[in-house]
């Protein structure tokens, strides 16, 4: 079974909608792939001493990913690096869903992304498709 991050916003997100999109991507792949979401963790942002422990977690959270699924719907610091991360160090399959048109999109998301699609519904078709 391949295992799949969710990454995506939260930091200055709200609760609901960080949480939102990954309990539908569970819904929508949870029978075929194992999910990782960071959302599991009761860590709070911007408390000192849990800045590095929440990096470190995701991080090797997209380490041990088979693929990536990321939520492009706004500039995300956290979401970019580990999307840099994953595709760039450790060679990772990440797909993208995002409202941007393709004249929208940061060319680093372009680049580190190995497909971007219009939503959720549809990346993790791609996904099921290509790797279930």
């Amino acid at each position: 079974m391949k295992t799949i991050y969710l990454s995506g916003p939260i930091m200055d997100e709200h609760d609901g909608i960080a949480r939102e999109w990954r309990e539908q991507a569970k819904k929508l792949l949870g029978k075929k792939f194992r999910l990782l979401d960071p959302m599991r963790r009761a860590f709070r942002d911007r408390e000192v001493d849990s800045a590095n422990e929440i990096v470190e977690f995701d991080l090797q959270d997209v380490r041990d990913a088979d693929i990536i699924i990321v939520n492009y719907s706004k500039p995300s610091i956290g979401t970019s690096m580990e999307i840099f991360y994953a595709a760039h160090d450790l060679g990772k399959f990440v797909v993208g869903f995002s409202p941007f048109s393709f004249k929208d999109c940061s060319p680093w998301m372009v680049k580190y992304c190995t497909k971007i699609l219009p939503d959720l519904e549809s990346a993790c078709n791609y996904i099921d498709v290509h790797f279930g």
